[in-house]
This record gives C-alpha cells, structure tokens and sequence, in this order.
C-alpha cells in the first residue's frame, strides 16, 4: 500500500470532515462471510488519506482484517446533518513511536497500563474512496426547502452537498 494519495485535495477534504465527527462505524467481513460492525473512535484522520485508531490485535476485529483488509467506516452527525462513507484497507500495526505520537491519557479505559498493554496496537486504514453527504444550511432554511420542494413538486435532495472522494 502506498501512504500517498493520489488526489490530495480530496483527501484533505476527508480530513476535515472526519475530525468533526471522531466516531465511526466499522465495518469488516467475518470469516464466515458475515459482515460486522462496531465503533471506533478516530485517533488521527492524516491529510494523506490515512485513518488510525487504537485497538486490541487479539480480537476479532483484528482476525476479521487478517482474513480480509478490505474496510468500511460510516461515521455520522445527524445534529450536523454530515454523514461519511469511507472504503479502505486496513492493516494492524504494533509501531511503538507512533502509538506513543497518538497516545492520549483518555485511552487507559481500554488500556489500562497504556502503551505497556500488551494487546495494544493500531488500526491503520488507508482510505482508497469516500463519500459524503453534508447539509450546511441552518435547520431553518432545510425546512424551508423542504416546504419549497413539497409545494413545487422539486426534489428535496437538492438541498445541501453530496460528494464522491476518490483519494487513490
């Protein structure tokens, strides 16, 4: 996998999105073929297109990454109206310097010795596509163009901003 993406704007534009949402869905596929979600709270959204989060690599999250890397995050603010969709893979990585470079005090819930846990690791994901849908408008103004769009028979879906990501 290459670090680099090959459009950077847009992975800057995931950036931004991503640090004002933090928690995502993730999505793996189990070994049987099932696919399974759970939360994870994001670490670090890099401007390269690489996501990383804290995590146990004896769960079934990690067998689940080491069967198939292939990932997807959904992270949502519904009082923000900003919903993401992100497709990726993901690998398990026990670099020592950069989970001291990402630790903060708040995950010794998990991992209560800190970086001396013996299960710690990261989740590094590194995103290939995104999609996100994002009302910017006040709440206000959504409903008014709700009422518009019912009166004038146009599509309510006009209303706020829906973009594709490719990032490699």
């Amino acid at each position: 996998m290459h670090d680099q993406p090959s459009n950077p704007d847009a992975a800057i534009k995931l950036k931004e999105k991503i640090e004002k949402v933090k928690v995502a869905m993730l999505t793996t596929e189990e070994e049987d073929g099932h696919l399974r979600s759970r939360p994870m709270y994001t670490t670090e959204a890099e401007s390269t297109g690489i996501l990383w989060f804290f995590t146990s690599d004896h769960t079934d999250k990690a067998s689940a990454i080491a069967h198939d890397s292939r990932v997807n995050l959904a992270y949502a603010d519904p009082g923000a109206d900003t919903y993401i969709s992100v497709s990726g893979k993901a690998e398990i990585v026990k670099d020592k310097a950069k989970m001291h470079d990402l630790w903060n005090p708040s995950l010794k819930a998990w991992f209560p010795d800190g970086l001396d846990t013996p299960d710690v690791a990261l989740l590094k994901i590194t995103v290939d596509k995104a999609e996100y849908w994002d009302v910017a408008s006040s709440k206000m103004v959504q409903l008014y163009g709700f009422v518009k769009a019912t009166l004038t028979g146009k599509s309510a879906r006009d209303a706020g901003h829906h973009e594709k990501l490719d990032i490699r």
